[in-house]
């Protein structure tokens, strides 16, 4: 894999890049990335930008006097809720000095967290939580904040595991070292070197070793969480039609569980959660449209799409399922689904309109249904629809 063609901004992916901290534009007509072109939908977009004010005015009250939001062990929290901040619509001036103060004061507390080591954490989770806080960083373009960043890019670069032969090479956990590798944190890391990804450039362009990482082990380590033998030799991988292209969240290991194929064979059941991953991981290595990896990715995600719950999860993980979801087809560049009764769904205007429905009367969202994955934090659960709300306001 050519790793300088990597440090250049692909299509689909600038869409996504360019989301995390720009104001709305709005046009007499919006032609997706797919080619379609419709009218705007002013009526939902204003929905949507009063759902976001009530959204970070709710956040507002809930940030703790020492800069934090929800739990000072892990900033990644506390970067989640900046980034919401940061991609607000309504705010034109994007300089940081333009935020509201208790933003500023955010950013000031998450620069305590860093390490000497570079990482971004306090208790554990050091690779998960140094990610998303280099990603929130990004998202301020300030320029103060370069030597954190670098920093922290290093920091994930480094967490990327090297084990020849061992099926989580190439992959990402939640601590360097362990020797442990998952979709979702592999996900978060990609987003955060994807993004700074100019800071590895030397003047020359080509990559410093130590501020990169192996693209191409990354990838191995994608295909060996997706169900789909043709390119994943793990002898669970499945093609199947209920699983085939769908990903799981580490080799060997769905969260989802089991499917009996009859005859003695089991697949691991492919998720909503970890494909939308498993897709968006794609195009941050920039995997092209065409390739058979990712077109079987987006058949799965296609078949299985539902804005009601995550698919093969029911409601678990709920909001973390719409906020993979607007990133990935964002950043995949589609604007009607064309699903498996041969119907097209608009998915921003139904995510939208569903998020919408489930927001609390105060603002926030919560997932009642289902504690997994800390979703009944209302502070993580409203800043996943936040930024899921303003990557598809741009697109309305």
């Amino acid at each position: 894999m050519n790793i300088p063609h990597l440090l250049r901004r692909s299509a689909c992916g600038a869409a996504l890049l360019t989301t995390l901290a720009a104001p709305a534009v709005v046009l007499a007509q919006q032609q997706q990335p797919d080619g379609t072109v419709r009218q705007p939908d002013v009526s939902l977009r204003h929905e949507v930008e009063h759902a976001i004010d009530q959204g970070l005015a709710w956040l507002r009250t809930q940030q703790r006097p020492e800069g934090f939001w929800s739990n000072p062990d892990f900033p990644a929290l506390t970067a989640l809720v900046l980034t919401a901040y940061e991609g607000d619509p309504s705010v034109k001036d994007r300089s940081l000095a333009a935020q509201p103060e208790g933003v500023r004061h955010g950013y000031d507390w998450l620069l305590t967290c860093a390490k000497p080591d570079g990482g971004i954490y306090n208790k554990g989770l050091t690779n998960y939580n140094t990610a998303i806080c280099v990603t929130a960083l990004f998202a301020a373009h300030e320029a103060r904040f370069e030597p954190a960043l670098a920093a922290g890019r290093r920091f994930v670069a480094k967490g990327q595991n090297h084990l020849a032969g061992d099926p989580a090479d190439g992959g990402f956990g939640y601590d360097p070292g362990s020797g442990k590798a998952d979709l979702s944190n592999t996900v978060y890391a990609l987003e955060a070197l994807y993004h700074t990804r100019a800071l590895a450039a030397k003047p020359e362009g080509k990559p410093a070793p130590e501020q990169d990482l192996d693209w191409q082990a990354a990838v191995g380590f994608l295909q060996r969480c997706q169900n789909l033998p043709e390119y994943n030799k793990e002898p669970w991988a499945s093609d199947d039609a209920a699983n085939k292209g769908g990903f799981v969240y580490f080799p060997g290991r769905s969260t989802a569980g089991m499917t009996d194929l009859g005859n003695g064979k089991q697949a691991l059941r492919s998720y909503g959660t970890m494909t939308y991953a498993g897709l968006l991981s794609f195009v941050y290595a920039d995997l092209k449209h065409d390739d058979p990896r990712v077109t079987a990715a987006y058949d799965w995600l296609r078949v299985n799409y539902s804005v009601e719950e995550n698919p093969g999860m029911g409601q678990s993980g709920l909001y973390y399922h719409f906020n993979l979801m607007a990133k990935a087809l964002t950043a995949y560049g589609v604007g009607d689904i064309g699903l498996k009764d041969g119907k097209k769904a608009n998915w921003r205007e139904e995510v939208a309109k569903k998020l919408i429905d489930l927001q609390n009367k105060d603002g926030f969202w919560q997932n009642n249904a289902s504690g997994r994955w800390f979703e009944k934090d209302p502070v993580l659960a409203t800043a996943y629809s936040l930024i899921a709300l303003e990557l598809i306001d741009r697109g309305l």
